[in-house]
């Protein structure tokens, strides 16, 4: 079991878009040929900090041109380096998806797409700015592997990770400062999922900043007789089918909780695996087919129901589904 932040560290606050360029400028010191690619967002990616430790000749600034930035990239990794793209999820994906697509997946290139600002967290941004539909779009790509953080620990480790596989990889993260989940120096695995709460009346799969909705939901629940467990599915693709099934087994109905559409993402990744090794009752906590919107992160949890209310809400629907379907 992975080691836990304690409460003091848990009371604390940071964005996993923070640990981007610090990451990269960790892994440059330690010898890894790491690039960063960005399309004029390096301040608000972090990126910047790979220049700002002594790397400026690995950082390279694209200007407003994703795809362009998506093929430098591709190029680089040809050339024996370790590229990350940086931008917001919304251009870094949406604009790009087909130099991602065709340039990076369809010949395995060693590229990895870590765009910030993913989800409903952007907030004031709005709509235009709130990318919902990324993990979808990254989780459909053949060879594509997906991980979504839940802190900046788990951002860290996600980035060591993305550098040291081969082939493309994906790391969503985001732009609010949330809760610490892990101690600062987790180490993390592609194709693994956490039980962080041990529970035997329904499953809470959740990832990214869900997870700190889904261990205030659970105590809740704790506090009116139903136990639930648990489990972050940081890696979205592959997906640990192991430990998810044996807890969809255990408990015999799941709640699946996303920041990001109900539609392809998680919760579809969960509800398939369910479907094949494990038909249980699945209730999905997600935004619901529409776009974003502008308010602060806090306000936008609870209007997209999203937040620990609407997983508890949720739970009760699942649990009393048992047996029934």
């Amino acid at each position: 079991m992975v080691k836990l932040a304690t409460a003091e560290a848990a009371a604390q606050k940071k964005a996993t878009r923070a640990a981007l360029g610090a990451t990269l400028a960790e892994l440059a010191d330690a010898g890894v040929p790491v690039v960063a690619v960005d399309a004029d967002l390096t301040g608000s990616t972090t990126m910047k900090k790979l220049a700002d430790a002594g790397y400026a000749d690995r950082l390279f600034n694209c200007g407003i041109a994703e795809q362009n930035m998506v093929d430098v990239a591709a190029g680089l990794s040809l050339a024996g380096n370790v590229a990350f793209t940086g931008s917001f999820a919304v251009f870094g994906t949406g604009r790009a998806y087909d130099q991602i697509r065709n340039t990076v997946c369809y010949s395995n290139l060693n590229v990895k797409i870590t765009p910030t600002h993913a989800g409903i967290s952007v907030g004031p941004d709005g709509g235009s700015h709130q990318m919902l539909e990324d993990v979808a779009l990254m989780r459909g790509l053949p060879g594509m592997r997906v991980l979504v953080p839940a802190d900046f620990a788990a951002a860290r480790a996600a980035i060591k990770l993305a550098a040291a596989t081969e082939g493309p990889v994906y790391v969503r993260m985001g732009r609010a400062a949330v809760p610490c989940v892990y101690d600062d120096e987790v180490e993390l695995e592609i194709g693994a999922a956490y039980v962080l709460r041990e529970g035997t009346d329904v499953t809470i799969v959740a990832n990214g900043v869900e997870i700190r909705e889904a261990l205030a939901a659970a105590e809740q629940l704790d506090a009116e007789g139903i136990s639930a467990e648990v489990v972050d599915a940081f890696s979205v693709k592959p997906l640990d089918a192991g430990t998810i099934g044996a807890s969809l087994a255990k408990t015999g109905c799941a709640v699946v909780a996303e920041e990001h559409s109900v539609m392809g993402g998680l919760g579809a990744a969960v509800c398939e695996l369910a479907c094949e090794g494990c038909p249980v009752p699945v209730e999905l906590v997600g935004v619901r087919d529409r776009f974003g919107k502008s308010g602060e992160f806090e306000e936008l949890l609870a209007y997209f129901s999203i937040d620990a209310a609407a997983i508890v809400d949720a739970v009760k629907k699942a649990v009393s589904r048992k047996g029934v379907c």
